[in-house]
């Protein structure tokens, strides 16, 4: 097998052998304008690509050094690994961490995954702390929508009716003024509910590489002429996503949300998808007290099957320096969540 970097007149073969939107061209073309350092390596066999994985580096702050970062990339083998040590090599990394796209229903997950992370393990990856939650809702989409509709539980299913009964329509708006509104609505979101969102800077720069290539698309839902939820969703290789949401605070009676959710599910659908991975949830016995709680009931709402990730491990590159790093990243969490608690 040969390894080598992929060149720019590749991207159509690249784009066909990943599977998953953070491993595309476009989104590693988004992440080189926000300043980040980006590798894709391919992997050829007789001549042909037949898989391909993309890296992003990341300097660390006080230390000169950079750390790894490989979302969502295929099941990890030892011609993985050791392209991947090269890389991080030249880039000087401590580390580079993986989140493969490997995932398994969430009750017979840790035999499923058993040899994988025994694999990682003995490959000198240490658990890391997660990026991507290990825990998500995936929807089967290929039945009808009679079929589809019925598996909603039956709060989920009056909420959808209600909210068609008070008004509510769902439409797409994959525009510079659907980004626009998404980006209001959102800052309102944040500071609202307290949660960590990208910057406005940063939609934009993901809207002019992936809004172009149909892989990006935005959702309103409003009521009374005034956008009350707004949803950004990402379609590839046969599989919808929902990265990103927004809602106001007003109306939230005509449950516009549950409606939206579901025409989602109808577009994804007709795209011709034929799964909806809902990009996060708790697992299965799921904190009442999480903040993330009421996301991850609304999704399992709409009948998907929870599923479980391998995980975050991080191949380590230079130990002596990681496991300083990693003492001094677990203190600074420890501030983080202590400020948070006192609500500094």
């Amino acid at each position: 097998m040969l390894i080598r970097a992929v060149k720019n007149e590749e991207q159509a073969a690249y784009n066909n052998v990943v599977h998953h939107p953070l491993q595309t061209w476009e989104w590693g073309e988004f992440r080189k304008n926000t300043d980040v350092k980006v590798e894709r390596l391919g992997f050829y066999d007789d001549g042909q690509l037949t898989k391909a994985l993309q890296v992003t580096f990341h300097p660390i702050p006080f230390l000169n050094k950079a750390a790894g970062y490989l979302p969502k990339g295929f099941v990890p083998d030892e011609d993985q690994l050791s392209a991947l040590r090269k890389l991080g090599e030249q880039h000087d990394a401590l580390f580079i961490k993986l989140e493969p796209n490997v995932a398994a229903p969430a009750a017979t997950a840790k035999t499923n995954h058993q040899d994988i992370r025994k694999f990682l393990l003995d490959q000198d990856c240490q658990p890391g702390r997660p990026l991507f939650t290990k825990y998500t809702y995936i929807l089967d989409l290929t039945p009808d929508e009679e079929t589809l509709l019925a598996q909603l539980n039956s709060k989920t299913r009056y909420n959808v009716r209600l909210a068609q009964k008070k008004g509510v329509t769902v439409a797409e708006n994959s525009s510079e003024q659907g980004l626009k509104t998404h980006l209001e609505i959102l800052e309102k979101t944040t500071s609202r509910q307290g949660f960590y969102a990208h910057s406005p800077d940063y939609f934009r720069k993901m809207w002019e590489q992936l809004g172009g290539s149909g892989m990006m698309k935005i959702f309103e839902a409003s009521y009374q002429n005034q956008v009350l939820v707004s949803w950004i969703v990402f379609i590839f290789d046969g599989v919808m996503y929902y990265p990103y949401g927004a809602s106001v605070r007003e109306h939230r009676d005509v449950m516009a949300s549950n409606l939206m959710m579901w025409e989602v599910m109808r577009f994804g659908k007709q795209a011709g998808c034929t799964s909806f991975d809902m990009w996060g949830s708790l697992g299965s016995e799921p904190d009442k007290k999480n903040p993330w709680y009421g996301f991850h009931r609304f999704k399992e709402g709409y009948g998907g099957q929870l599923m479980e990730f391998i995980g975050t491990y991080d191949l380590v590159l230079q130990p002596a320096m990681y496991n300083l790093f990693r003492k001094a990243d677990d203190f600074r969490w420890k501030i983080l969540r202590l400020k948070k608690k006192l609500g500094i």
